[in-house]
């Protein structure tokens, strides 16, 4: 091969390689489509649900805000009433209402019959169960409150069952009746029957309807085991008389 030719050859080859590369790049760019850029998957999360969640493990409980009071129970009446209570003069009463604080007030009946509460002036109380009383309130007070309110009339002193003793005892006065009490069991309290009084002939005196009547007491019969059923029980305002 001459000199010339052997010229030829090598460009022939330079020309194979450089078109095989260029080849190479023009498959690379223009082959099939790129695929495309995968976007990042944005998470939405789900709505709570409706109404209260119980709090998660170890969480501490969500405290009131600053400033409020939370609701004070209303009170109940822990001392049981005597059979066929009403509400009288001098009887201590605790009024509440839920949560209108500045409604309740402890107040005490007065001799006609009234109490004082805050917003409702005065109201007819003795004569009235607790419950009647309850009743009337929450009445009265729809007058002055959007809505019906709860209400608790609780007897905190009773100081109007009273009985009367006068004459020949040991300790004439009044006492509280603050349960069942018969004839002898308030001699019994005043002391008992003097030595130079009339036992036979003790009186009750017993205010019924506006009207008093009376009942005869032979305390002597009565030692005897005779005619027991004179030993009557007494009533709220009986006065026993022993001459």
């Amino acid at each position: 091969m001459t000199r010339f030719e052997n010229v030829w050859v090598r460009l022939a080859v330079v020309c194979l390689t450089c078109g095989a590369a260029h080849g190479s790049v023009f498959a690379q760019g223009q082959g099939s489509p790129a695929s495309p850029v995968q976007q990042p998957v944005v998470q939405t999360p789900a709505p709570p649900p409706a109404g209260p969640q119980p709090p998660a493990p170890g969480a501490k409980p969500a405290q009131p805000a600053p400033g409020a009071k939370p609701a004070t129970p209303l009170p109940t009446q822990d001392t049981p009433l005597p059979s066929g209570y009403v509400i009288g003069p001098d009887d201590v009463l605790m009024i509440s209402y839920w949560r209108n604080p500045d409604m309740s007030a402890e107040v005490t009946v007065r001799p006609d019959g009234l109490i004082s509460l805050p917003l409702l002036n005065e109201i007819q109380a003795g004569g009235l169960t607790p419950e009647q009383l309850r009743e009337k309130i929450s009445k009265d007070a729809m007058k002055f409150l959007e809505e019906a309110p709860t209400v608790a009339v609780v007897v905190k002193t009773i100081n109007s069952r009273k009985v009367y003793i006068t004459g020949m005892v040991g300790k004439p006065g009044f006492y509280q009746l603050t349960g069942a009490m018969t004839v002898v069991q308030l001699l019994a309290t005043a002391g008992g029957v003097q030595e130079f009084a009339d036992s036979k002939n003790i009186v009750i005196v017993r205010n019924e309807a506006g009207r008093q009547i009376s009942f005869p007491f032979n305390y002597k019969d009565f030692a005897k085991r005779k005619n027991l059923k004179q030993n009557i029980e007494l009533k709220p305002g009986d006065t026993v008389v022993v001459p």
